[in-house]
């Protein structure tokens, strides 16, 4: 019979850690959240966060709470019946990632029944106080309260493999005090059932109460025993009472399987075996040793097999650290640092010139020479000369082509062309040469360098206000390309004006010349020459918007 109820109890806890097994499991926590860790450790939170400690505080965590009820035995010199029922209450707390401490009050009844007889109970005032002379069968039933605190190990959350999961072993023991009042059923009304007894003894003796009659043995009992439990049983003589019953010390052991529901929900299933220094708990001490009956030297034990529900409390805290990994913090830095300090990292730069290897297309650039993003030597005014061998760092393009050196060959002034073809001055407001800016093939925006080139020429038209300046463009052989060279001529101009703030009347707006690189704008001295100061776009819906 205990077997088969030993086996329910066994098929309802595999179906409950099957669902539990399958339920959600919650996240981690933040290490760099100062809101979960407690206010003494909050130096080193800080002394962690800037680098100066390389181990994060440990966080604030949940109290534990939780109701355990199963099956509940006494292990003595009496048989069990069947077990009984237990039940018991704990409050755990995590003191680190494997050890945590659990307080832990108990309950438990159970009763037990010998299927054979026994004579030797001549110091056992429960059976002698009534007149027993004959066979009896030996019977309890037994209250136990008690109460623990155990320290308990968990190894199953340190995991290399995987962040965390659902499930958690762990093994406890621990110390307390116990109180017990055991009952025998010895009466029956006011008789007693020595003639019961003895009737069943007669019956069952001829086949010496073999095992295989136990069970007709305890029916027949059965239905003679009323179950009051009108007796007290025997207990230890001079030992300490507590609440009128007899106390005694205790230690345990045990271990147990938890299951994560969710967060602050878990389930749990445990076995829980308890020693105590008495051989009472189940009312009988003497061995069957005829007349002169000889105290066991054994100690009874009680054993609670259970499954509990247990809830984590906790406001501002990360849940009970038995569910965290210690590993996660590590491994995520790891995979994706957040607050690692990492070194600046070196790349190869052969020829410092500030761009690496890997993207430098000119490896061996002298040192000291101006480079661009690519790594190329600079050449500021497009010679072909890199500004570094430049000796003429900007020459116009009309001076152009130039010497190994950069130097340009000016054809003559425009104030002599401007004499024999007009028979007027010219150019002769002594501002000297200006430069000429290059685009990027179909751009009409200015770069760096130009705006450089420009910036230095309207220092020079500042210093010379007499003068006009001719801002010319080149190429016209289709309608795109007399709007890009307006467009870029006009670039020109607006930054002089907006950027420079140099009169808008001071420029003469030329387009679309002939006899120059189409990707060029010049700048020249244009005092005498006649030519509008404005001119609309050409052909303003193939306006480029670069």
């Amino acid at each position: 019979m205990a077997s088969k109820k030993y086996l329910s109890f066994l098929s309802l806890v595999f179906l409950l850690v099957s669902v539990a097994s399958n339920a959600q499991l919650g996240g981690s926590y933040d290490v760099q959240d100062s809101s979960v860790v407690p206010s003494k450790r909050l130096p080193q939170h800080t002394e962690f966060m800037a680098n100066n400690y390389p181990f994060p505080a440990k966080p604030r965590n949940m109290w534990e709470l939780g109701l355990q009820v199963g099956a509940f035995s006494i292990s003595g010199d009496v048989r069990s019946r069947f077990p009984g029922f237990g039940a018991a209450l704990h409050a755990r707390k995590a003191l680190g990632y494997v050890f945590s401490l659990r307080a832990q009050a108990g309950f438990g009844t159970t009763k037990g029944l010998n299927f054979k007889p026994s004579n030797s109970y001549g110091k056992n005032s429960a059976w002698t106080s009534h007149g027993y002379s004959g066979p009896v069968f030996y019977n309890y039933k037994t209250n136990i309260y008690d109460l623990s605190l155990q320290g308990v190990v968990t190894l199953s959350n340190v995991r290399f493999h995987k962040a965390k999961s659902g499930f958690n072993i762990y093994a406890f023991g621990g110390i307390g005090g116990m109180i017990y009042d055991t009952k025998i059923d010895a009466m029956k009304g006011n008789t007693t059932y020595e003639a019961d007894f003895q009737a069943i003894f007669n019956k069952y003796n001829g086949n010496g109460f073999a095992y295989e009659d136990r069970k007709d043995i305890r029916k027949d009992l059965k239905d003679v025993l009323d179950g009051d439990y009108e007796t007290q049983g025997e207990f230890d003589n001079g030992q300490p009472e507590l609440f009128d019953k007899p106390f005694r010390p205790m230690f345990n052991v045990g271990a147990g399987m938890q299951f994560k529901l969710n967060r602050r929900l878990s389930l749990a299933i445990e076995d829980k075996f308890t020693f105590v220094k008495t051989d009472l708990l189940d009312g009988q001490q003497w061995q069957e040793q005829g007349a002169n009956p000889a105290q066991t030297r054994e100690f009874d034990t009680y054993n609670f097999l259970s499954v509990g529900l247990n809830v984590a409390i906790g406001g501002k805290a990360v849940e009970p650290l038995w569910w965290l990994n210690p590993l996660d913090y590590a491994y995520n830095e790891i995979n994706k640092p957040r607050h690692m300090k990492l070194p600046k990292p070196v790349l190869d730069d052969a020829d410092g010139d500030g761009i690496t290897d890997q993207f430098d297309q000119e490896p061996n650039t002298p040192a000291g020479a101006p480079v661009d993003a690519h790594g190329v030597s600079r050449d500021t005014d497009g010679d072909g000369v890199p500004d570094y061998k430049d000796k003429e760092l900007i020459t116009p393009t009309q001076c152009q082509p130039v010497d190994a050196d950069g130097v340009g060959s000016c054809p003559p002034p425009a104030c002599c062309d401007s004499i024999m073809k007009y028979g007027v001055g010219r150019g002769n407001c002594g501002i000297g040469d200006l430069p000429s800016v290059t685009f990027r093939a179909k751009s009409i925006t200015l770069s760096n360098d130009a705006k450089a080139l420009l910036a230095s020429a309207a220092q020079s038209i500042r210093n010379n206000p007499n003068c006009k300046i001719a801002v010319i463009g080149y190429c016209s052989s289709s309608k795109s390309e007399q709007q890009l060279s307006w467009d870029r001529v006009n670039a020109v101009i607006n930054y002089l004006v907006d950027k420079e703030g140099i009169s808008n009347d001071r420029f003469i707006f030329k387009y679309g010349e002939m006899g120059g690189d189409c990707n060029t704008v010049d700048l020249r001295d244009g005092t005498g020459e006649e030519g509008p100061t404005t001119v609309p776009a050409p052909h303003p819906n193939l306006r480029r918007g670069r």
